[in-house]
């Protein structure tokens, strides 16, 4: 496999990861979405984009939780579950390490600054739940 093939694999893993960061995601499933044994896909995706595929992830989440905590009106904790991390203090250790700050701290810094107005909690919560597209289809009388 030339390393062009390669790395198309390991966008599929990456797109995968970007999409469902919020979900628990084992080194397994984003080796099988790129087609390759799990250490084979560790190796190559350390090797393609200079980190393993553990830190990316941790780090798309701390990215979205950072987007959260500017514009939703969710708690840490809330924030903590929907981005995917499974330990608050996981999350705030990891959330410190990458920001400089823990995440109650950037929210205070984001609003001293003026940021965007906090979207209710409720409807980022409605908005990321996946809804029925058929329960909200009217009927029509007299049969399907």
């Amino acid at each position: 496999m030339t390393t062009t093939e390669v790395v198309i694999h390991l966008r599929k893993a990456r797109d995968l990861m970007d999409a469902r960061f919020g979900e628990a995601l084992d080194l397994d499933t984003m080796a099988a979405a790129a087609g390759f044994s799990r250490y084979h896909f560790a190796r190559e995706f350390r090797a393609a984009f200079g980190e393993t595929p553990g830190v990316y992830l941790s780090r798309r989440r701390v990215e979205r939780a950072k987007d959260l905590l500017a514009s939703a009106n969710l708690t840490v904790t809330e924030i903590c579950v929907l981005v995917g991390f499974s330990s608050l203090s996981s999350f705030i250790r990891r959330f410190s390490e990458l920001v400089g700050c823990s995440p109650s701290v950037y929210r205070q810094r984001v609003v001293a600054r003026g940021g965007r107005p906090p979207v209710p909690g409720c409807f980022v919560m409605a908005w990321s739940r996946p809804g029925l597209a058929i329960a909200d289809k009217p009927t029509r009388p007299g049969g399907s």
